[in-house]
């Protein structure tokens, strides 16, 4: 099963970075996120491929039409949250507040629930328990944020690598986790690595998985845009490398495979074998409880059903 995600967010908002980190100075930035989903819809509507688009509520409220085509084109509108903040930076208040704005923005403007979400820099970590609890009260029904090892800006070491089941004191919560390579532990289906890596390279890990969780940015196919002030030689390399043959790269791969997004992944997948997480019982951690012997059997199934 390979699932398709963007993150709609635009080329200045990058994490953890000084000279972009106040969201009242983002009106100041040249926007290029509209042109850039539009040609990313274009491509899906080329190869007939369906995608759940994480849209930042801040974007939505700004540029409205970009969230109506996304949706007026059939696919999923999930929530990236509303002002691109670490969730493990954030109050437990701060983030609902966050969260609840950012899908009542979506809401408003497909007239249909939001029930995803992938949070900035996939952010929710081990120290976030609340987090997951949160969002289930809010109204998600599936999470796409643990990233299943350490990375720049948070990783769950020891999280499911399958899709799967969190359980909370609100309820149960799916998740589908970032996608890493069993050869590297990399994740060569998106950002960096994926316009690092040749396509031939990135076509055979995805082939030796029976899950694949892509994610791409509007920017990662923007040759055109500006360079952001201040950032070091090494995120400079990690935010530009690949990008002027990105986009062609992107088409190659659509060409290759089948893609389904978050809400086709959700009904074909069999939940009843699927892994469940959960806080360790009167001890600091996680544990995952292991699916049936067969469950990756079953995702092989499932990516061919």
């Amino acid at each position: 099963m390979r699932v398709l995600s963007f993150d709609i967010e635009d080329w200045f908002h990058i994490l953890e970075h000084e000279p972009t980190a106040d969201v009242r100075a983002w009106p100041r930035f040249e926007s290029r996120v509209r042109r850039g989903t539009e040609r990313i819809l274009e491509a899906l509507a080329r190869h007939d491929q369906r995608a759940t688009f994480f849209c930042l509520g801040w974007v939505a409220e700004r540029c409205p039409a970009v969230v109506r085509a996304i949706d007026d084109a059939g696919h999923e509108v999930g929530t990236h949250s509303y002002a691109h903040e670490m969730v493990h930076q954030l109050t437990p208040a701060a983030f609902e507040a966050d969260l609840a704005r950012s899908i009542g923005i979506l809401c408003d403007l497909t007239g249909k629930p939001v029930t995803s979400y992938r949070a900035p820099g996939f952010s929710i970590t081990s120290r976030t328990p609340w987090a997951f609890d949160s969002l289930v009260r809010a109204g998600i029904e599936t999470d796409a944020s643990l990233f299943p090892t350490w990375r720049m800006h948070g990783g769950f070491r020891g999280a499911m690598r399958r899709p799967g089941w969190i359980e909370t004191p609100s309820g149960r919560l799916r998740e589908f986790p970032m996608s890493l390579s069993s050869v590297a532990d990399l994740p060569v289906a998106g950002g960096g690595y994926f316009r690092l890596f040749p396509s031939r390279l990135i076509h055979t890990l995805m082939r030796r998985e029976p899950y694949v969780m892509t994610y791409f940015h509007p920017r990662d196919f923007d040759a055109g845009q500006p360079t952001i002030p201040g950032l070091s030689p090494l995120r400079c390399l990690r935010s530009y490398v690949g990008v002027p043959g990105g986009f062609a790269k992107f088409e190659r791969m659509l060409r290759a495979f089948d893609f389904v997004d978050v809400r086709e992944a959700v009904r074909r997948i069999d939940w009843s074998r699927a892994p469940t997480m959960r806080r360790r019982a009167g001890r600091i951690g996680w544990e995952v409880i292991p699916a049936s012997p067969d469950a990756r059997r079953g995702l092989r199934l499932a990516a061919t059903g």
